[in-house]
Order: C-alpha cells, then structure tokens, then sequence
C-alpha cells in the first residue's frame, strides 16, 4: 500500500556499519518530513528572514499598541491646537516632529500621527488576519465538501461561487455598509467603531472565500483517487475521517500560502474602502482615512501622507515577500 505525501520522507535514515565498540558511530542523517525541509528552505532564504522579522516587528507594535500608547503618554484621539499656526499647520519642520511627537501632527486637528499609525497598523492587522481566518475556514469547508462529495453539492458549490465571483465588491460594499448601519443605528446615533469593523470584516468574508474554495477543491479532486484515500474508504471511514485526517493534511501547503497572501490583500482593501470613507468611523484610525486627509497637504506638508503611506507599503509589502518565499519553501520542485 503506498504511502500518502505527509507520511514520505526526505532522506533515508543512514547508520554505521558493524566495528569495534569503542569505535565512534558515524554522524547519522535523520528523515526529515516535508513540513521539517520547508523550514530549512524558509531558513536558509534571506528574503524570507528579513520579511518575516518585519513582520513580527509589525504584528508586536500592533498587540503593544495599549502598551505604547501608555508609555508614549498620547492617545490617538488627543488634539495639539496649540501647537498649530494660523491656519491649523503644525509649528516646527517636517510636519512638527520633535521629541514629543515622532511622526509629528495633523494639519487641522493636532492628533498625533505615531499614535493614530500605531492603532491603524492594530485595526488592519486585526480586520485582515480576522477575515482571512474566517474566508480560510469557509472555503476549505465548502471546498473540500465539494471535491470529496461531488455531485449537487458540488454544483450548487460551483454555481454559488461563480455568482459570488460575478459579484462587483466595491458596489456591494458601497451599499451594504451605509444600509447595515441605518438597520441598526440612526442618522444622529453615533456609531461604535466596532460596529465598522465588523461590518468590514463581514463583507470580506462574504467575498473572500471563493479562491480558497476552488484551490482546495482542485487539490481534493486530484487526491480523492489516491490509494491511500481508497485503503481509508475501504477500512470503513467515516466522512470527517477523511476529510481532516486523510486529504487535508496533504494539502495544508497551498493552503497556508494563500492565507498569506490574503493577509495583504485585505490589509489593501480595508485602506481603499477607508479611503472612500466606506466602513470604519473618523475615530478609528486607519491608514486609508489618514491618506485621503493628507490629500489637502501634499504639498504644504508632505510628512502627513509620507508616514501612513510607506507604513502601509513596507506592511503590504513584507506580507507579499513573505508569502512568495513561503511558496517557494513548501514547493518541493522549488531550486530554491
């Protein structure tokens, strides 16, 4: 009976032959598992260790941002009028950074702009790996129903993603998120941030799942026939038997690598319904509504669209190195 694809190794396990005892055993090579290989690949790749640190130095700002937000004696809704001229531009160079303020401050309002970029790196983070995780499970669920079962679900699965596909998401998100808060809230009730990033989350749910449905669902129909999944049938097992236990852990890779590069793709599209003003409220802060309010200073104060713009490009950016070299790790035909 041959072996699944999780249960072969890499090396054969190779030891001395017959000699004295006191003679030392060579240095053994020990099989490695293809989950072990890919760490070495990840490893020994510089892009993917540079990339990666960033984004642990990314991820640990934003669960510290209580933390720092403590430390740096700033919250992110506090306002510095006085430390604005005239006409509401910060006092001093670059935007007003000093000691006090890193980043310096808003035109207009005097927030601090580290601290707002702190908690929106906290509020991209938390929407995007929120409806990855959500968009993740809902397609592998649908997915590898639809590839093992085939038959009506697996049309009626085909025929929801294709509509879903078929779907224009910045129109759907435009007049569902307006209409979800009038349900709920009125035009004078002031409404929870929460309430915005759950609505976000929920939207990119409802369309996010469909291409990690079909990946999985191409990769359950390759592996369905194989001998290991008929011996497993064959012996009597039942059906989430062989969904978790036999076909899923094969197909973890592909699986992993697009989670990781939805991570980013949210992360882009939280800041582009931001930006529209569709989703989250002027008091949560967020990289797209910081980028549209320094469109009136691009040229009277540069710093205010610099500091959230190169955040979001390193964020967005690190994320999608990191994800390729993740594809090349677990690519066991990779060179690399």
């Amino acid at each position: 009976m041959s072996l699944s694809p999780v249960e072969g190794v890499a090396l054969a396990e190779i030891e001395s032959g017959g000699g004295d005892a006191g003679t030392p055993r060579e240095k053994r090579f020990v099989g490695r598992s293809p989950g072990q290989l890919a760490w070495l690949r990840l490893r020994r790749d510089r892009t993917a260790v540079v990339s990666g640190a960033l984004l642990v130095l990314f991820v640990l700002v934003a669960l510290a941002a209580p933390l720092i937000e403590a430390l740096y004696g700033i919250g992110p809704r506090d306002q510095f009028q006085n430390k604005l001229d005239g006409f509401g531009m910060p006092l001093g160079y670059v935007g007003g950074v000093s000691g006090d303020h890193f980043f310096g401050l808003e035109p207009g309002l005097g927030r601090d702009i580290f601290i707002r970029l702190v908690h929106g790196l906290r509020t991209s983070l938390f929407i995007a790996f929120a409806a990855a995780v959500i968009t993740t499970v809902i397609g592998i669920v649908l997915g590898a129903l639809a590839g093992y079962l085939g038959g009506w679900l697996d049309a009626v699965v085909n025929w929801i993603t294709d509509l879903t596909l078929a779907m224009p998401f910045l129109i759907i998100a435009l007049a569902l998120t307006p209409t979800l808060t009038l349900r709920f809230y009125g035009e004078r009730d002031a409404v929870p941030p929460a309430f915005g990033v759950g609505v976000l989350i929920a939207v990119f749910a409802i369309f996010g799942w469909t291409s990690t449905a079909r990946l999985v669902r191409g990769q359950v129909i390759a592996l369905r026939e194989r001998e290991f999944v008929e011996a497993a049938r064959a012996s009597g097992a039942g059906l989430g038997h062989m969904l978790f236990r036999q076909l899923l852990p094969n197909i973890w890779a592909p699986i992993l690598v697009a989670f990781s590069l939805a991570v980013p793709q949210f992360i882009t599209s939280e800041a582009a319904l931001s930006f529209i003003g569709v989703g989250l409220t002027e008091e949560t802060p967020s990289f797209g509504r910081m980028i549209y309010q320094s469109l009136d200073y691009l040229q009277t104060d540069p710093a205010f669209v610099f500091f959230p713009g190169i955040t979001i490009f390193a964020l967005v950016f690190a994320f999608n190195l990191f994800g390729d070299a993740l594809r090349d790790a677990l690519d066991p035909k990779s060179s690399r």
